[in-house]
């Protein structure tokens, strides 16, 4: 991007989601890499990023992000490593240690929760993990505090060598308010470079036990930070009504309560108790107001802080404006229940309904997964009878081939998509090539070319980076052989498909090990990367 692009950037107010917010401070402070998973709400930072100019790229998995992260920032560069709120799950043994270690450069981690699941399996509220792991957090309310908390982030991250949590909401994600570029200090980067620190780096434990005392002790010194010179802001109203709040619920508060005293905390790990405990005190009745988990209520209440939460009803789904009067108004009457919707449904064409047909015909138990094929579970199929997490669809088939009477264990099959498998598939099917069950099995990879449910992403299976350039590529078939399955089949579902069920029929009588790769083109995706692929053998670097 060139220098008169980024300079009207810095000044130019506009509209922009919280994600792109993030993406703009991202690419504004010089990160060297944006790295992470795509999962909806926080799919579209590193796509933002990279259109603007910045260095970003899809990784196997959240894990494999972050650690990349990690050697980014321990290296005195930048990182932003990004996914959804499971995917933090993943990503969870190297946050809890890298907490410890430290980094030399900069470590923004942003967590995107989905209240309601909009597009999830489950609505964890991610800021325990802030406490859990001992890294600061921080809740943006509104795109321009995205964009200046991403900035302060970084600021936090370098002055006290830790990993930073950015926890974004899928309203504060998608929803779009002014941006005003330029309205928070950026330091310039330091020179890249490792410096040696076995004792920092190396976390055996000899070395872990000291590092954690240190932890602690930068908490406590954020802590006193936060309680100052934090991001939070008080809005002075009535003395008879005040609200704690963070993130989105300021917004709800504000305009259900426009009387009301409100403190809103933008860094809500460590919390300011003191100032908390000040503003209760200047207020007649102080509520908490905050989406899914009692987090802040319980952090006041353990400080000694009189304040009332919302009902458990209120713990479920995003809040609203009309929910939070409620709250306010003790008013713990039946909620209406919304309008059903039209239900979700696999594309016309899609070629997943030919392979769900057939295993329907087939009477399979089937073990599913994460990604638009989950919709296999809805009729006309109904043909899917258990989802739990990314992966789990080979593992738990597996299970059940253990366990079951041989007659009812021949009709499991395990069905996975692509960008799932490369995620965490792979070590699914080491599994069944070490611990096979008795009687075989049966795992079908659904191979569209694309990371279909998160927007057509790329991912290692398809051999195009995330700007859609060429790469090296996770070839299925060849992976599944050198692993030692015995039967590797692929085919086009949709050519055949009376062949195809067969094909699954036959794998099923065999008490052998099988592997059957699905494969043809997402019809949303079919036109793009016919372009991509030839703009790659063209070398067509102005087409990427």
């Amino acid at each position: 991007m060139s220098s008169s692009t980024l300079s009207s950037l810095k000044c130019a107010a506009s509209l922009r989601s919280g994600d792109e917010a993030v993406a703009l401070a991202g690419f504004e402070a010089a990160v060297t890499l944006g790295t992470g998973y795509p999962g909806t709400p926080s799919t579209e930072i590193l796509e933002e990023f990279e259109r603007l100019g910045g260095r970003a790229q899809w990784a196997p998995n959240e894990k494999v992000a972050l650690e990349v992260g990690i050697g980014v920032a321990l290296a005195r560069a930048r990182a932003l490593v990004t996914m959804k709120h499971v995917g933090l799950n993943v990503a969870a043994d190297p946050l809890f240690t890298v907490a410890y270690t430290g980094v030399d450069g900069a470590l923004v981690i942003v967590s995107a929760d989905d209240p309601g699941l909009a597009s999830s399996q489950n609505e964890q509220d991610n800021r325990r993990y802030a406490v859990a792991a001992g890294v600061p957090m921080l809740e943006p309310s509104d795109s321009q505090e995205a964009y200046e908390f991403t900035l302060r982030a970084m600021e936090i991250s370098e002055r006290w060598r830790v990993p930073v949590l950015l926890r974004m909401t899928t309203r504060v994600c998608h929803s779009k308010t002014v941006v005003q570029p330029g309205t928070a200090p950026i330091m310039p980067p330091r020179p890249v470079e490792f410096v040696p620190d076995v004792r920092g780096h190396v976390m055996v434990p000899a070395y872990a036990r000291p590092a954690h005392q240190r932890l602690r002790q930068k908490l406590a010194e954020m802590a006193a930070w936060n309680e100052s010179k934090g991001p939070n802001a008080i809005v002075r109203g009535s003395s008879s009504l005040g609200v704690i709040t963070s993130g989105i619920s300021y917004q709800h508060v504000r305009e259900a309560a426009p009387e009301a005293s409100v403190l809103k905390l933008g860094m809500t790990y460590p919390l300011p108790l003191e100032l908390m405990k000040t503003f209760a005190a200047g207020v007649e009745r102080c509520f908490v107001i905050e989406e899914g988990d009692p987090y802040l209520l319980e952090g006041a209440r353990v400080a000694g802080i009189a304040v009332e939460g919302k009902p458990e009803m209120f713990r479920f789904g995003e809040l609203n404006v009309t929910r939070v009067r409620r709250i306010l108004a003790g008013d713990c009457s039946p909620e209406p229940q919304p309008a059903p919707g039209k239900p979700p449904a696999l594309c016309p064409g899609c070629p997943h309904r030919t392979v769900f047909t057939a295993l329907k015909n087939l009477d399979c138990i089937v073990a599913g997964d994460i990604g638009c094929y989950s919709l296999g579970v809805l009729p006309p199929f109904q043909a899917m009878d258990t989802l739990v997490c990314m992966g789990a669809s080979i593992g738990v088939g597996l299970g059940l081939r253990h366990a079951l009477p041989p007659e009812q264990a021949k009709r499991v099959v395990s069905v996975i998509g692509d960008s799932t498998f490369v995620h965490s598939g792979i070590t699914g099917l080491v599994e069944m090539i070490y611990n096979p069950p008795p009687g075989g099995h049966v795992l079908l990879i659904l191979d569209n070319g694309t990371t279909a449910m998160t927007g057509l992403q790329e991912h290692p299976g398809t051999g195009r980076r995330l700007d859609h350039s060429q790469t090296g590529q996770v070839v299925f078939e060849d992976l599944a052989r050198t692993l030692g399955v015995p039967h590797v089949h692929v085919m086009d579902p949709t050519l055949n498909p009376k062949a195809f069920e067969e094909l699954v029929s036959k794998a099923l009588d065999t008490p052998e090990l099988s592997v059957i790769i699905a494969r043809r083109d997402c019809l949303l995706a079919a036109r793009a990367i016919r372009e991509y692929e030839k703009c790659n053998e063209q070398d067509c670097s102005s087409c990427n």
